[in-house]
């Protein structure tokens, strides 16, 4: 028999919690995230919703507006826990900056270097004409460019050929320099890209698809661009901009205006990156509480004053 059941975000499956339930295994769901537009899908099957809710022991949610979703949805406040977002935990790999560093000269240590990462179709042409005016002001400039999905990186190569000189990632004998888009076409390495760009904008945002994660470009202190839609990182998205990290854009314009601002002001490009740097470092630490949480039900004689502290958090909650 299972000792506990782990489930991530907000998979949740009737018959699975039922079948738990009914065997007396607990079920705790960590990490959990609940967007304004998911928890209104929840809410339209609302009795399923609440009984399946009801049979989870805990909830480690990433903030005081996931759990208030949850909560509204039928889940009990005392089995609801804040611990923050464990993506905030990352940790960047030894030799990156090096790795980075490598590719920077490949494209030109002196150039200026920009990242569009994760993007959805429709977002490449937004950002292609960006790219198209911030080259009239910097014929120098490059743009890495790494689509979300794999199966659309040859005709993305297309729609950059037709405009620019383009190479890609994969192809390790192209001569990196001349190149006014650099196809990021690998799988693995967007962390490596971020570390050699002067300025990251995040996909899935410009469309209405919620945005990506914003952590890694963070982590590494760059200033980060995004379109409006970010409602799957609501609450990650607006710590950054509280701390004057993030900055939001709508069209190619608006798109290459920041590029070109924060291209012009080093200062404000150092300000914006070590802004997303602390904001990455101050809300660390949600994994170590999600841990303690699980220990309490897989290793109890090691729990200790983990479990104190699980304790407390509920009863101030």
């Amino acid at each position: 028999k299972p000792k506990l059941g782990i489930i991530m975000e907000t998979e949740l499956w009737p018959n699975l919690l039922h079948a738990c339930h009914q065997k007396k295994i607990p079920v705790c769901l960590i990490n959990a995230r609940l967007s304004v537009k998911s928890a209104a899908g929840y809410a339209r099957i609302a009795s399923m919703t609440r009984v399946m809710l009801q049979q989870l022991d805990w909830i480690a949610a990433h903030g005081e507006a996931d759990a208030n979703r949850f909560i509204a949805l039928g889940a009990s406040t005392d089995r609801m826990l804040v611990t923050g977002n464990i993506k905030f935990d990352l940790e960047l790999p030894p030799q990156l900056m090096e790795k980075s560093e490598a590719l920077r000269t490949q494209l030109g240590a002196s150039r200026f270097i920009w990242i569009a990462a994760s993007t959805h179709e429709g977002e490449e042409t937004i950002v292609l004409e960006a790219h198209q005016r911030i080259r009239v002001k910097n014929p120098e400039a490059i743009l890495i460019l790494v689509p979300r999905h794999p199966d659309r990186f040859d005709s993305i190569y297309q729609l950059c050929a037709q405009q620019f000189v383009t190479t890609r990632r994969s192809n390790a004998r192209a001569n990196q320099a001349e190149a006014a888009v650099y196809l990021g076409d690998t799988m693995g390495e967007l962390l490596l890209m971020f570390g050699a760009a002067d300025v990251a904008f995040i996909g899935g945002s410009l469309i209405p698809r919620g945005g990506h994660n914003m952590l890694e470009p963070g982590a590494l202190g760059k200033p980060i661009l995004t379109g409006p839609h970010l409602f799957n990182f609501a609450e990650i998205s607006n710590m950054f901009v509280a701390a004057g990290a993030l900055t939001k854009v709508s069209d190619s314009q608006s798109l290459a205006d920041q590029v070109l601002m924060l291209m012009q002001h080093p200062e404000e490009r150092a300000r914006m990156g070590e802004h997303a740097r602390q904001v990455v470092e101050a809300n660390r630490g949600a994994l170590a509480k999600q841990m303690a949480l699980l220990t309490t039900y897989l290793e109890p004689s090691r729990a200790g004053k983990e479990y104190d502290f699980f304790a407390a958090s509920h009863e101030k909650s």
